[in-house]
């Protein structure tokens, strides 16, 4: 299901600009309202593209720019800020009409920030943050509160009430999202009357090895407290995984909920063990409303009128996991 831009509207504005001779300067701060013949210049950036959702993100971006006649820089950051900081930098220097920012913390990337500001150039974001900031010209990501409620919904009424039950709660502070969700999590947790297994917010160190930290963390926790466990959260998938594995194998009674709606998960959720739910976050229709802010900006210059938005989500559980793509199978 390649990510297809609101097609008609795409075509549309596209025709309309060629028409009018007025896509970007391809300058430093160019002014996207002024006529010229030279064609829209894109920096795209990413720090994710190691990830499935990053690397599609390259992909489909890649695709639209083509599509809509930009001229495209994309550089991969590979999880390397020192490696991608200085490249972004060095291109927008190079001048830009625009930058786009996938999956990149708005906390790692302050000199980025400084040198588009420095230049006039907007960065137009996604899941670039959890909060408001005048870093970007709009930052889309998902709803995390809504993340939190759907998830705790499907552990009570699995567990038929969070009050008195045992939940771990895992996460990843480097992310933002996964920070600012487990942080959810783990107060209406025990808002609900729920223990927190461990005491706290049990972090993984490297999203590389979430998985096996993940199942360390619940098998160490079951083989101390033996049928103690009642459920495990966890901020994404393939972490979840590790943690339904270790539930699994100790032969205990623990579900597990995660959040990406991975093929692995939306399988361990069909095969009705340990892994009771995950979330589907919406990135097609997400950079789709991302590009349209684009293409306005490129036809007159005009702004997003607010910087934050935050869109909902669908939980995933045995009802509807054979209708969801995964998010490692977007095209």
């Amino acid at each position: 299901m390649r990510t297809k831009f609101k097609a008609l509207a795409a075509v549309t504005a596209v025709a309309t600009l060629m028409l009018a001779g007025c896509s970007g300067s391809g300058g430093a701060g160019g002014d996207a309202s002024a006529g010229s013949d030279e064609p829209f210049k894109v920096i795209a950036f990413t720090s994710g593209n190691q990830t499935p959702i990053g690397a599609w993100w390259v992909k489909a971006v890649e695709a639209q720019a083509e599509e809509l006649g930009w001229d495209l820089t994309m550089i991969q950051g590979d999880f390397d800020f020192q490696k991608m900081n200085p490249a972004v930098e060095s291109a927008i220097g190079q001048g830009a009409d625009v930058i786009l920012d996938g999956y990149t913390d708005v906390a790692s990337i302050g000199s980025i920030v400084s040198a588009a500001k420095d230049a006039g150039i907007p960065i137009f974001a996604m899941d670039s943050g959890t909060e408001p900031t005048d870093a970007f010209a709009i930052n889309i990501t998902t709803d995390q509160q809504g993340i939190v409620d759907s998830t705790l919904g499907a552990f009570d009424e699995s567990l038929d009430g969070l009050d008195g039950k045992t939940i771990m709660v895992i996460g990843h502070d480097p992310h933002a999202g996964i920070r600012m969700r487990s942080g959810l999590a783990a107060a209406d947790l025990e808002a609900a009357g729920a223990t927190l297994a461990g005491g706290e917010i049990q972090q993984v160190v490297s999203p590389a090895t979430g998985r096996t930290e993940a199942l360390a963390l619940v098998a160490d926790y079951l083989t101390a407290n033996p049928g103690g466990l009642d459920g495990v959260w966890v901020g994404w998938d393939d972490a979840a995984l590790g943690a339904a594995q270790a539930v699994t194998e100790a032969g205990a009674d623990a579900k597990v909920t995660g959040v990406d709606a991975t093929s692995e998960a939306i399988a361990g959720i069909e095969a009705q063990g340990a892994f009771l739910a995950t979330v589907e976050q919406p990135w097609p229709s997400i950079l789709d409303s991302l590009l349209e802010h684009v293409l306005a900006y490129q036809e007159d210059g005009t702004m997003p009128d607010s910087n934050f938005e935050a869109v909902g989500t669908t939980l995933v559980t045995i009802d509807n996991a054979s209708s969801i793509t995964p998010s490692d199978k977007l095209e």
